[in-house]
């Protein structure tokens, strides 16, 4: 007669809780500097922005009168607002695409194989080195109504000279001002041109594709996740344009933030006058606030409208499965 021996339960380890909680603690403490960068540098900064768009604080005294939504009723009903904001986006909507092709085409042509191409690639993306104040400054010098050079070479040609530091020149100078640094994208998109599969373009060949079709059905669905980013991040930055619209004021007097020219008034230059013109902390915070949702909304809509034409080679939704 048989017997069966019912196994037991293999003990369990011990000590088994305690390396996880020496694991955790170590996740934790490697994480940390960052996690307390982004509190102390990020979380708290914003939400006390958050909290001082409430109030008709003048940061001056410590009392911060409490307003509710009134700054951000300030905000969609000012007319100086709007026209700010409407400046902003006109300018995006220029430089962006322009950035984007502009980028994209030069890549492809230091793409290909010429004499001195690494110079070209060096001075093309020199620009993008220059600090944006110094950027700013020489294209000053070079617009001066009285001894630029533009006008310099307008003269060769008899034409009379332009004062293109006011009105709605200055809009146009600082448009250049901000394409000037375009080979920060073109060396972006020569490491994705280089990433594209020889042998697709190989087998595109031998079916008869021409180079433009080549591009079109192969490189072009290839890097559309770098064109994705890349105009992501250059509509982030021009929404965010400072530096250039202060620094091309004409009059460099005891205050020049008081002398930009209205049609370089963009946003961010009407959210400083209201912080350190006005004294307006509270209001400034509002606007700061609705920018940051705006950004929100136009970064979502690039993500939803463009973001159906990137081609992936793995499939996002299952890089994650085994």
């Amino acid at each position: 007669m048989s017997t069966f021996q019912i196994a037991s339960p293999a003990p369990r380890r011990r000590g088994g809780r305690a390396r996880r909680i020496r694991g955790a603690l170590a996740f934790y403490g490697f994480i940390s500097p960052w996690l307390i960068g982004t509190l102390l540098l990020t979380a708290f900064p914003v939400g006390y922005a958050v909290y001082m768009s409430f109030t008709d604080w003048n940061g001056m005294t410590s009392f911060m009168p409490w307003v509710g939504l009134s700054n951000y009723q300030q905000v969609f009903t000012s007319g100086d607002t709007l026209s700010a904001l409407s400046k902003t986006l006109i300018l995006c909507a220029i430089v962006v695409p322009i950035t984007i092709a502009g980028s994209l085409f030069l890549a492809v042509l230091l793409n290909k194989r010429m004499r001195g191409r690494t110079i070209l690639r060096t001075l093309i993306y020199l620009p993008a080195v220059v600090p944006p104040v110094a950027s700013a400054l020489i294209w000053k010098v070079i617009f001066d109504k009285n001894s630029g050079a533009a006008n310099r070479i307008l003269a060769i040609f008899h034409v009379d000279p332009l004062d293109w530091l006011n009105g709605q020149l200055a809009f146009v100078v600082m448009i250049v001002v901000l394409l000037w640094g375009v080979g920060a994208g073109i060396i972006i998109n020569l490491a994705a041109l280089q990433t594209v599969p020889a042998e697709q373009l190989e087998a595109a060949k031998m079916d008869g594709a021409n180079a433009f079709r080549s591009f079109r059905h192969v490189t072009l669905p290839a890097i559309s996740p770098i064109l994705l980013f890349q105009t992501v991040l250059v509509t982030i930055t021009t929404l965010q344009t400072f530096v250039p619209a202060i620094l091309l004021s004409p009059i460099a007097g005891s205050n020049v933030y008081t002398n930009i020219p209205p049609a370089n008034d963009v946003y961010m230059v009407d959210v400083y006058e209201q912080y350190f013109d006005y004294s307006r902390y509270g209001m400034g915070s509002a606007m700061l606030v609705v920018f940051f949702a705006v950004i929100l909304l136009m970064t979502g809509l690039i993500f939803k409208f463009l973001g159906r034409s990137v081609f992936y080679a793995v499939d996002p939704s299952e890089s994650g499965k085994g």
